[in-house]
């Protein structure tokens, strides 16, 4: 029983460097269209990264994700579409710790209770639903089935998510820096925290869809949280951001093609190696 299974193993490894498998696979409509939503994915966690970390939201964008997961059973039992399940679970989500989570304790509590209870209504739906390999699929990931008319949804949420971020960006950014004296000038603090935390909330439900939920935050927080290391103009570390989740997005769909690997291994793999680069190098900087 061992030794067939370390030879599929060593086939599986050995197709890593066949690139014209990889340039094959390239070719395909279906290859393509992942590679598309991927991108757009990765263009969407860019965006919202450094905002987000600088909001300290890592821990809301991880309960939006898991109740995306929720949503998305609860779609699946229904026998509704997955895609909807996942967004209206997770801007449930994003409303909760917009609204609820005034400070950063308290949303955290917050969100980590509503978690834990999404979570193992999750887990129920999907007993019922009786097809363990599709809830493997939203935990983990599956950009191979994104399809046509997952890649209209990726694009029609990156769309609304840039257009609505581009115009509360800067009354945001007052807020996230002194929320005092941004409330004290009229800003709309406590809306702008809901509409943020909702476009997060779109964001993190395409991103199941594509790398599943438990490793979402690796488009979504991390090449963020690299970005800043290497610099503090907020202009360079969203274009850092942005450059980043799309070589560890897009270069982790292309390295797992060939053995066939799961792409959230890659893409999480590429982004945490940019990351402690990014670390390593600016601590020398600061040095």
């Amino acid at each position: 029983m061992i030794a067939p299974t370390t030879t599929v193993l060593a086939a599986d490894i050995g197709n890593f460097w066949n690139f014209s498998q990889t340039a094959d696979l390239l070719s395909r409509d279906f290859v393509q269209q992942s590679v598309l939503a991927i991108a757009l994915l990765a263009l969407l966690g860019g965006l919202l990264g450094p905002m987000i970390v600088a909001r300290q939201m890592s821990f809301a964008v991880h309960g939006a994700a898991e109740l995306s997961f929720t949503g998305a059973a609860a779609a699946l039992l229904a026998g509704v579409g997955v895609n909807i399940g996942g967004v209206i679970g997770a801007v449930f989500a994003a409303a909760v710790s917009g609204l609820l989570g005034r400070r950063a304790r308290e949303r955290d509590s917050v969100i980590g209770a509503v978690m834990a209870f999404g979570l193992g209504l999750g887990v129920l739906f999907l007993s019922l639903y009786g097809r363990v390999g599709t809830g493997f699929a939203l935990l983990a990931g599956q950009v191979a089935s994104v399809g046509r008319t997952g890649l209209i949804a990726v694009a029609v949420t990156a769309a609304v998510v840039v257009v609505v971020y581009a115009i509360i960006y800067r009354p945001l950014m007052f807020a996230s820096l002194d929320p005092r004296v941004a409330a004290a000038s009229g800003v709309p603090v406590r809306l702008l925290s809901v509409v943020f935390a909702i476009l997060v909330g779109l964001a993190a439900a395409q991103g199941v869809q594509i790398i599943g939920a438990l490793l979402v935050m690796s488009l979504l927080i991390t090449p963020a949280a690299a970005a800043v290391r290497l610099s503090a103009n907020p202009t360079v570390v969203v274009v850092l951001s942005v450059v980043f989740a799309g070589v560890s997005a897009i270069g982790g769909l292309i390295l797992s093609l060939a053995p066939e690997l799961p792409v959230s291994v890659m893409v999480t793999t590429i982004s945490f190696a940019i990351y402690l680069v990014c670390r390593v190098v600016g601590m020398r900087s600061r040095d």
